[in-house]
Order: C-alpha cells, then structure tokens, then sequence
C-alpha cells in the first residue's frame, strides 16, 4: 500500500499545532508518511506580535521528524483560510494523485492513519465515493456500522484522490446557479440540517474565504458520497480560538485498529436522521434525540461556529 501524504495547514496556534503534530507522531504509519505543512503569512496589518506567533508556529513544525519527510512551505503573504488550502491540496494532489487534509485544531486517534489510507485504497475504484471522512460526531455507537456513507464531505480530517478534486470549483456563483437550475438546494441543505445556500451565497458575495461550501457543492452536484468511521478518528478541539469552535464537546475516539470491509454506497436512513440532528444540535453522538430549552445554546453554538467562518456573518444568518 502506498500511503497517501498529509497536508496541514498552520497559522499562529502554537497550542493547536502542539496537540495536532504530537496526535499524528502517535500514529504508527507517521514513520513512513510525507507530511506537507502549509504555513499561511501574516497580514499586512499585522502587530509584531502577531508576526511572531507565526514564526513561533514555524520554529515548533522544524522542531522534531513528525513524519519521513516534513516540507515546510511557508507563505509570504496572508492568502486567507480558502485559497491556501485550495492551493495546497491541489499543489500535492498533482504530484501524488492522492492526499490526507489535516488543520491545526483536531487531535487525532493513533489509528487515524490506518483507517484513511485502507479506506483510501478501498474505494479508489469506486466512482460513487468523493473522499474519506472522519469527524462521525452523530451516529456513534453499536446501532449503526464501523462504516457508513453520507453525501456530506468531511472538512474536519479528510482524504480524496486526484481524479475527485479535478472536479472541485471554485466559482460560488457558478455553484449556485448550477445547484438552483437542478433544483437540488434543498439537498444541498442537507433538508432543513444546514445553511449552505447561504453560506456559499456569503462566499459568492466575498463575505468569508471558505473552500468547503464549494467542495460541499461539488460532491451534491456530482452525487457523490463520503465514507464516515464509527466511532471518529479526529476530534475537533476547542483550544485557542480554533476555527470553526465554539463547543467544547468531542466525539468518542476510535482506540483501536479497525479492519475495513466494503459496503455499498448508500445512505442508511437511520445514519441520516442521526446526522440532521446532529447538524441542527438536537441530538447526541449517538443518534439519539435531545431536548433542546429556550435558554441552551449549547448545540446552537456548534451549529454556528461548524459552518461559518466569522461571527459576524453568523449572526447574519442564524437568529
């Protein structure tokens, strides 16, 4: 098996860094993985100390092997959350028709790697497959499958191969126009789970740098599907202002190696209800149903941080 390389992208989150790198040295294939890491540059307007926290991120990625290799490409400028990582996916995607996407606020399982790249090789052939998941945060435990498709992509540690991302677009207003003229909007918000539309409405309107809502698009109007583990084999952490949190809760961690067995490329109607709920914050990791009370904001705040990039265009759309 030729194992796929990683490709993270780092900003100035020291303590985020710290715990991604340490959770990927604990996995085993670590050793014999090319590890890519896209450092994004500094703003224009920039403090010093601002400036400094990017070189201390840095200095800590050409502190240790994390992997065989580790190449470190460092931007000069800022070039914002989507473009530098549309860039870095499709710069080593090129050269090695496959890749494993990792930011610097999750914390892997030891066997993250393991599952990726066997899932990776078993559903390369498979036309109907988009990429490989890993963030399951709705449909955990012994009532649904090690595995299980949903036509949802993971942003949150995930994989694809060369011939996918050939289909990626940028363009939000193509995306749009396409998704609406198929009259497949509804599908696109996952029926009533989601805010897509506006969110790639916000993009279109360069209102967030996003490059998920696009790829979210792309696999909807491909009708493809992503592979998903039970339980995860990423959490995504709450440590120093990460990305997309707001919510400090994680999903249940795969402890141990799972052997990976074909399953056809399907929605299961019960994974789907479990992910609606989920993704609306009426639910549990395990599927189940969860009252929500006027005053809880809990799950509300997850819902708005997981799908939009600044608070302000989260207060624009979710009231």
């Amino acid at each position: 098996m030729a194992l796929a390389p990683i490709v993270l992208f780092v900003y100035n989150r020291l303590t985020n860094t710290q715990t991604l790198l340490n959770s990927l040295l604990r996995n085993s294939l670590a050793k014999d993985s090319i590890l890519y890491v896209y450092s994004d540059g500094a703003k224009e307007d920039a403090t010093d100390e601002q400036r400094d926290k990017i070189t201390t991120v840095r200095e800590f990625v050409k502190s240790k092997n994390w992997c065989k290799e580790v190449h470190l490409i460092e931007a000069e400028k800022n070039l914002g959350c989507g473009p530098s990582i549309i860039k870095g996916v499709t710069e080593v995607i090129n050269k090695h028709g496959k890749m494993i996407v990792i930011e610097d606020d999750l914390n892997l399982s030891p066997f993250f790697l393991n599952y990726i790249n066997d899932a990776l090789d078993l559903y390369e052939d498979e036309p109907k497959v988009s990429s490989i998941g890993s963030c399951n945060f709705f449909a955990c435990g012994d009532k649904f499958p090690s595995t299980f498709f949903i036509q949802y992509p993971d942003c949150l540690g995930w994989a694809t191969w060369a011939n996918r991302w050939s289909s990626f677009e940028p363009d939000a207003d193509k995306l749009l126009k396409e998704l609406r003229e198929k009259n497949l909007i509804e599908k696109f918000n996952g029926h009533g789970a989601f805010k897509m539309e506006e969110l790639l409405i916000a993009q279109a309107n360069n209102q967030v740098s996003a490059w998920d809502v696009q790829w979210t698009a792309t696999c909807i109007l491909n009708d493809w599907f992503t592979l998903y583990p039970n339980p995860a084999v990423t959490q995504h952490l709450f440590i120093e202002n990460a990305t997309h949190a707001s919510f400090n809760v994680v999903p249940p961690l795969l402890e141990e190696k799972i052997v990976l067995e074909k399953v056809e490329v399907i929605v299961i109607p019960e994974v789907y209800a479990a992910m609606k709920l989920g993704y609306q914050g009426k639910g549990d990791f395990y599927g189940n149903k969860i009252k929500i009370k006027k005053d809880q904001t809990f799950y509300l705040n997850k819902l708005r941080s997981y799908y939009h990039r600044t608070k302000k265009f989260a207060r624009s759309i979710i009231k």
